[in-house]
C-alpha cells in the first residue's frame, strides 16, 4: 500500500488508504487526524499515546484510548504529576492499556516534568515546530508522506532538552501528524484541509 493514492471508501468519498484498513479508522481519519490540537492537557494525550504507539500498530492504541484515559486521569497533567508508586503498579496492572513498563514510567515522569511548566508552554512550544504549509508539497500517494521530517528531529530535541521522554523524531512526527501541525492527508482526501468541495476541519507511522 506504500505508493497508493487516496481509495474510494463505502460512501463514495476518496481517503487515505489507510483510514479504509479497519471501520474503526474511518471516524479517526475523518474527524481528528490531522487538525489542530491545542491545550497543554491536550497535547500531553497526544503525545503519550503516540509513545505508547511505537513498535504497535495504531488501532492498538485507537481502541484502547477510552482504557487510556481512564486509567490516566483524562491525561490531566496536573493530576497525573501526582500519581503515586500504587498508582504505577494499578496501571502495570491495567488490561485496558498497554502494560509496558517503561511507557507508563516515561508518561508519569513527563507529566512531573510537565507540571513544573508554565501553562501554555508545552503548547507554543510543540506548535513553534510547525513548518510552513506552503514549504511541502502536497503528498498524493502514501509513499509521499514522510516518517521523519527536519521539524520532528527539531521537535524531539527540543522536547528531550525539555527533559521529556520517549519522544524521538518518529513519534515527534506522528505527533505533528495527529494534531494537525502537518496535513498529511492525500491530495484527493475528502478530509484535506482546504480541498475544494471540502469543508474545512477542526483539528503513526502506519497513518498516510
Amino acid at each position: 500500500m506504500t505508493g497508493t493514492a487516496a481509495l474510494t471508501g463505502p460512501d463514495g468519498a476518496p481517503r487515505c488508504p489507510w483510514a479504509l484498513s479497519t471501520p474503526d479508522y474511518v471516524a479517526y481519519h475523518d474527524e481528528e487526524w490531522g487538525r489542530p490540537v491545542h491545550g497543554d492537557d491536550a497535547l500531553f494525550e497526544r503525545l503519550s499515546l503516540e509513545a505508547f504507539q511505537s513498535g504497535l500498530s495504531w488501532i492498538t492504541i485507537l481502541r484502547r484510548r477510552p482504557g487510556f484515559r481512564s486509567a490516566f486521569a483524562q491525561f490531566d497533567i496536573a493530576r497525573v504529576a501526582e500519581f503515586t508508586e500504587a498508582d504505577r503498579e494499578r496501571l502495570l496492572a491495567d488490561t485496558g492499556i498497554i502494560r509496558n513498563r517503561a511507557k507508563i514510567d516515561a508518561t508519569l515522569a513527563n507529566a512531573r516534568e510537565l507540571a513544573g511548566w508554565a501553562p501554555g508552554d508545552l503548547d507554543a512550544l510543540i506548535w513553534s515546530h510547525a513548518p510552513d504549509p506552503d514549504g511541502r508539497p502536497v503528498p498524493r500517494t502514501l509513499a509521499d508522506v514522510p516518517a521523519v521530517t527536519p521539524e520532528s528531529t527539531a521537535l524531539s530535541k527540543a522536547l528531550k532538552k525539555r527533559g521529556l521522554r520517549f519522544v524521538g523524531p518518529t513519534t515527534a512526527y506522528a505527533l505533528m501528524q495527529a494534531c494537525g501541525l502537518v496535513d498529511d492527508h492525500l491530495a484527493d482526501c475528502v478530509a484535506r484541509r482546504g480541498r475544494a468541495g471540502c469543508p474545512a476541519p477542526p483539528g503513526g507511522q502506519e497513518k498516510g
